[in-house]
């Protein structure tokens, strides 16, 4: 216990640093003296981002693909782990300089980041248990239960569908695991994660997918325009090596 409280206090000092006395737009000068970036990320959504149970590490394809930017542009990384729906709030409190957590590029989110350029392909999905055969598209959710990840994109439509009982969880696992158990009768998610979580698990069938046209990006503050500018570079640069397709086939193959 003594060890994790002397951890846990180096990080909060390391925090502190990062962030103490520091004006608006200056993140980047900062993050190339130190040679560090601090990540957040919610690592609850497989293949993109989760806990490995032997180190204790975030894993996943975003943080594999963190790391090669960090990796081209000559930073160390860190991460801290964070719920989703406090992840804007704790970038724009200075907790961390930038978000990778299958961060939908949003208008609305647009408002309070700053995003990169895309890197990834996702769209909104219906999932349902394997012996459902009632609902195949949005409109039948209409008076049904369904699950969605607090403070997702997913959430936002599944609200915007008249007579939905919207039940929101911090970890979309949970959503899929209630629905197994018939507290739920589907789930509105990305179609990545459902997929990877269906083949997995092998207790649920994608009914409607790409409901919506939705692109990861990684968000920093609306200020950083130098940093996310170093960011788009090798971003660019990783996505014409072909890093996305060498990713995607380590993290879903799994």
């Amino acid at each position: 216990m003594k060890l994790r409280y002397l951890l846990a206090l180096l990080l909060a000092m390391t925090l502190l640093t990062v962030s103490c006395g520091e004006k608006a737009g200056e993140a980047l000068a900062r993050i190339e003296k130190n040679k560090m970036l601090w990540v957040g990320t919610d690592a609850t959504y497989p293949p993109f981002e989760t806990i490995n149970t032997t180190t204790g590490q975030p894993e996943g394809l975003d943080i594999d693909l963190v790391k090669a930017v960090c990796k081209k542009l000559d930073w160390q990384v860190g991460f801290i782990v964070t719920p989703f729906d406090g992840i804007v709030p704790g970038l724009n409190g200075q907790k961390y300089d930038v978000i990778v957590s299958s961060f939908t590029i949003a208008p609305e989110r647009a408002q309070a980041v700053l995003f990169s350029v895309p890197y990834y392909d996702a769209g909104q999905s219906i999932a349902v248990p394997l012996d459902n055969t009632a609902i195949t598209k949005a409109e039948d959710l209409k008076g049904k239960k369904v699950g969605v990840q607090l403070g997702t994109t997913g959430e936002r439509m599944a609200k915007s569908i008249d007579g939905v009982d919207v039940i929101s969880f911090e970890n979309i696992g949970a959503a899929f695991i209630d629905m197994e158990n018939g507290k739920l009768d589907a789930v509105l998610n990305d179609l990545p994660t459902s997929t990877k979580i269906i083949n997995t698990r092998q207790k649920a069938k994608i009914v409607a997918r790409e409901l919506s046209d939705e692109k990861y990006g990684m968000a920093v503050r609306k200020a950083d325009t130098a940093l996310v500018a170093k960011i788009n570079s090798a971003l660019t640069d990783l996505k014409r090596e072909g890093l996305i397709e060498k990713l995607q086939q380590k993290w879903f193959a799994r």
